[in-house]
């Protein structure tokens, strides 16, 4: 990646206030991305929510999810979600850990999440269906274990999106803006599938049609076209982070000698 590590992690606010602001991510939820310069660690936010994440805020991490740096601030408990998706998917460059209310009844019934939009055909022709409770029994439902992790990386296989038992959705995505994309439009592909059973039969997208849409849909002027968007709607709110202040980019530049922190001294118990 020819992305620098600076405006990585401003892009990567960007992402968590898009989808803030798009009603993906409320309070909680959270997305990363894989280093731009070592694909063995992931930058992902501290625990904040979503639209109030700063660049300064965004800490880098190794692929066990332990932090290069000594956190002083609460980390997202479940970032083994992220961790252990990019040690099983090298081609995967973007998390995004949701609970959008859109999905929210397809996690609690277990029916399929199938694209029914041109633009939903970014979900894929299967939405895998992960479930705690097979390997794991009763937890309080978040992903907190790196085994835990592990087998929701297994559940999502090849695919892009992976539904949580009573819990929500994870995306990934080959780009940032992919990832955002696809979080977007697999949440308004839910509603249309909802809406649409109310009304009568529903006519899923066939598998060539779920292939030639979602090639369209991966052509890069797409993304681009809808990250500029969505930028542009948050930025008429008021809504875009300030850039990292000289301290989070000095922290950035020797964060790439630092050592990782063993998990004794990792901090924060935060969704």
């Amino acid at each position: 990646m020819s992305q620098n590590l600076a405006e990585a992690r401003y892009e990567l606010a960007v992402a968590n206030r898009i989808l803030g602001h798009e009603g993906v991510l409320d309070a909680f939820g959270h997305v990363s991305m894989r280093h731009p310069a070592d694909p063995k660690r992931y930058l992902l936010p501290r625990s904040r929510s979503p639209e109030l994440i700063e660049p300064d805020d965004i800490f880098e991490f190794t692929l066990d999810s332990a932090p290069l740096v000594p956190p002083k601030v609460q980390l997202y408990s479940e970032r083994v979600i992220h961790g252990e998706i990019y040690k099983a998917r090298p081609d995967v460059v973007a998390v995004c850990h949701h609970h959008a209310p859109a999905v929210m009844p397809y996690c609690i019934t277990g029916e399929p999440l199938v694209p029914v939009f041109h633009l939903g055909a970014t979900i894929g022709a299967k939405v895998p269906f992960w479930d705690s409770q097979d390997e794991f029994g009763d937890t309080n439902l978040l992903v907190v274990k790196p085994e835990e992790g592990a087998s929701l990386a297994r559940a999502l296989g090849s695919h892009s999106v992976v539904l949580m038992r009573r819990h929500g959705a994870t995306v990934v995505g080959a780009s940032l803006r992919e990832l955002v994309f696809r979080s977007i439009f697999s949440c308004l592909n839910a509603i249309y599938l909802k809406e649409a059973g109310g009304m009568g039969a529903i006519g899923p997208l066939t598998p060539g049609e779920i292939e030639m849409a979602g090639a369209i849909n991966q052509i890069p002027s797409v993304p681009l076209r809808t990250w500029e968007y969505w930028a542009t709607r948050l930025a008429k709110r008021g809504g875009m982070p300030p850039r990292a202040s000289a301290a989070a980019r000095k922290r950035s530049s020797s964060s790439a000698k630092g050592r990782p922190v063993t998990r004794a001294k990792r901090k924060g118990r935060s969704r």
